[in-house]
């Protein structure tokens, strides 16, 4: 095997600090030495590799050209290394399991049904990440995550396909039901479409498929995640456009209604992410064959359209 010529960790990790707070100073804090001593090893540095690394100026130092090629090496490594251990360390909290989830899906979904796993596996304690703008699975913070895209295709994670849910328009029964009612997708002119600003491609979908394509840009109220949009919808505030699978509580519990039978299926598709490498853990392989057999028995998931137990309740043609 060829040996790595590697210059001092001490003095890579010293520069690593300085470079990313751009002083000296700050870096000595970081790492809990004397700033002469991160001197030190930032010029120990620059002997071993034959360049200057940092140039001093007015209000402080800055990169030089070699060191703003070298840095960016340094930072990928040092984030390596941080995941790996936060990997290893989650890897030996006894029977830890932690679940990336959308905090609509935990609501809606996840939570309720939960006990059903902690009942079949009493040894693992699945802690919940919630997440809302940050789509993909994070390795960093999660042992397996249920997440929604449209590109399933980072080549370090195994994807499972769950299921493709349906986006319906949901709201009151009272605005389904004020003046004339809603007849038609056209109807929608009278009222707000609330909009879940990181899936903006739902309602285009849904008005195309409607045969509305003029109602595009009439949203109103925006939200980052479909529980809020589905709570203002609930509060009267205009209809939603949501996966039917979220909606199904309410609808069933009649605080919301589906005003058209209408559904379109949603952009992205709903899968378990996990590093490859981690695929076949005990407990990463018993969380996704659970939550495969609870996908498989759900009837609304996987309910042909139009949807049982879901239709409108607002009387209207």
């Amino acid at each position: 095997m060829v040996k790595r010529a590697l210059p001092s960790l001490t003095a890579l990790r010293s520069f690593e600090a300085a470079a990313r707070h751009h002083s000296f100073r700050r870096a000595a804090e970081e790492l809990g030495i004397t700033q002469s001593a991160i001197s030190h090893q930032v010029a120990a540095l620059e002997e071993a590799l034959k360049v200057t690394l940092f140039r001093r100026v007015s209000r402080g130092i800055e990169l030089t050209e070699a060191g703003a090629q070298f840095y960016p090496y340094l930072r990928d490594g040092f984030d390596r290394i941080a995941q790996g251990a936060a990997l290893v360390s989650r890897a030996e909290l006894g029977g830890d399991l932690t679940v990336q989830v959308y905090v609509t899906v935990a609501v809606r979904w996840l939570v309720p049904r939960i006990h059903l796993f902690q009942a079949r596996h009493p040894g693992i304690l699945v802690r919940f990440h919630t997440r809302d703008f940050h789509w993909e699975f994070d390795p960093a913070f999660a042992d397996i995550g249920m997440i929604s895209t449209t590109k399933p295709d980072n080549p370090d994670l195994a994807y499972t396909h769950l299921f493709d849910a349906k986006l319906i328009p949901v709201c009151t029964p009272g605005i389904a039901q004020a003046g004339m009612g809603m007849r038609q997708p056209a109807d929608l002119v009278n009222h707000a479409l609330l909009q879940v600003y990181t899936a903006v491609e739902d309602w285009h979908v849904w008005l195309d498929a409607a045969g509305v394509p003029q109602l595009k840009g009439r949203t109103a109220a925006k939200y980052d995640s479909y529980l809020l949009a589905i709570e203002a919808a609930i509060d009267g505030q205009g209809v939603a456009l949501v996966p039917h699978f979220l909606a199904a509580p309410d609808i069933k519990g009649g605080r919301l209604v589906q005003p058209f039978s209408i559904d379109v299926q949603q952009p992205a598709r709903w899968y378990l992410a996990c590093l490859k490498e981690r695929a076949e853990e005990p407990r990463i392989r018993r969380f996704r064959d659970w939550v495969i057999d609870l996908v498989a028995e759900d009837p609304v998931i996987n309910a042909e359209s139009p949807i049982p137990g879901l239709t409108r309740q607002s009387g209207a043609a």
